[in-house]
């Protein structure tokens, strides 16, 4: 598809939807788009995405400049729908996000494709059963919202290798560096470059984020 395909695409779409090149700057956003998020298309064309949409999840910011959609454009990789709280014209507001990964016909390049959907009365309805689970269950927040919210979170595309899963898990549980090294009989180094993978892949600034953003995702098991 060339970009004026994607335009077309993108201006003929009835819920508000924008496109991204893989340089993470819009190229083509509708009048739905501009009605959710108060932003005009002069205001949003060939600017970077993340400062307009400022996504976040449960654990955290999503939308950076090594984003999972971009990861996963990059690949050539599906991704499926995911929540996001953005900013609207009204304030802070949940949304599902669908992604269409277009390949520029001319090029190796690829435009990301965002579909956005408002699902705030879904979210509120889980928020209100965690609330109930938690008053009447020994179980802590963050373990009912893991067995009552969505498992759409857009952190489920990343690519994380078995080995970098299996070290997920063991941090999960608390262990160490040093454990993990023993555990998996490899070096400490190796150990931490594999950290730093798994944080750069779920766009996690810490351990404990990239742990509970795997949760979320259902990458790793609630621990």
């Amino acid at each position: 598809m060339h970009l004026h395909d994607i335009t077309r695409l993108v201006d003929n779409t009835l819920d508000a939807a924008f496109a991204v090149d893989v340089s993470g700057l819009i190229v083509a956003w509708n009048g739905e788009a501009e009605a959710l998020f108060g932003v005009s298309a002069a205001e949003a064309l060939e600017q970077p995405c993340g400062p307009i949409i400022q996504g976040t999840d449960e654990s955290g910011r999503v939308c950076s400049e090594d984003c999972t959609v971009r990861q996963a454009a990059q690949k050539r990789k599906p991704l499926r729908n995911f929540d996001l709280q953005v900013q609207t014209a009204h304030g802070r507001q949940w949304c599902n996000i669908s992604v269409l990964i277009a390949e520029d016909a001319g090029s190796r390049s690829s435009y990301m494709v965002h579909i956005v959907r408002p699902s705030e009365m879904q979210k509120r309805l889980e928020a209100l059963m965690r609330d109930f689970v938690v008053a009447g269950t020994d179980l802590p927040p963050e373990q009912a919202s893991a067995l009552l919210g969505s498992t759409r979170a857009a952190a489920r595309a990343a690519d994380l290798t078995q080995r970098e899963t299996q070290i997920l898990g063991l941090l999960a549980r608390g262990t160490t560096t040093a454990g993990i090294a023993n555990v998996l009989h490899i070096s400490r180094t190796t150990v931490s470059n594999h950290i730093q993978h798994i944080l750069r892949k779920l766009d996690a600034h810490s351990r404990l984020e990239a742990i509970r953003r795997a949760e979320h995702a259902g990458l790793i098991k609630q621990s």
